[in-house]
């Protein structure tokens, strides 16, 4: 799950709630056990964090990201340090589907629908992925 990521070293996700920048750099840092510094500050990894609508209220921006620790593992980690869920590109081309990383840790695909808004991307109306279109990947289209 989102482990084939096109762009090494960038993870972009989005949180369930309403989180203060200082403390989702704080989670990534633990986690990574790295310093974590706001983008455009002198540091090994920067992340940018920013509000913005939807069920997912607080984007972050990941930059420079170890190549050694899996997105998704991370993604786990970070999500069970803040109490909120955490939502990540899955390996698809399918613009709707996402990795889920629940506050307990659990990873799972869901479907989310995106609006881009001035302010950045919204997403809204999480629901399971169920069905072919859960085992679809791009080399292998959903069964007829």
């Amino acid at each position: 799950m989102a482990d084939g990521d096109p762009t090494p070293g960038l993870w972009n996700w989005a949180i369930g709630k309403r989180i203060d920048a200082d403390r989702v750099r704080g989670a990534i840092a633990g986690t990574l056990e790295h310093s974590v510094v706001p983008l455009g500050a002198d540091g090994v990894i920067m992340c940018d964090v920013y509000p913005v609508g939807g069920d997912f209220p607080t984007l972050a921006d990941v930059y420079l990201a170890p190549d050694e620790v899996e997105e998704a593992t991370a993604a786990s980690a970070v999500a069970v340090r803040l109490g909120a869920a955490i939502l990540l590109p899955d390996d698809t081309l399918d613009p709707t589907r996402y990795v889920l990383a629940e506050p307990d840790g659990t990873l799972r695909r869901v479907h989310v629908d995106e609006i881009e808004t001035d302010d950045g991307p919204e997403r809204r109306g999480l629901r399971a992925c169920t069905g072919d279109d859960c085992d679809r990947t791009p080399d292998r289209p959903a069964a007829a």
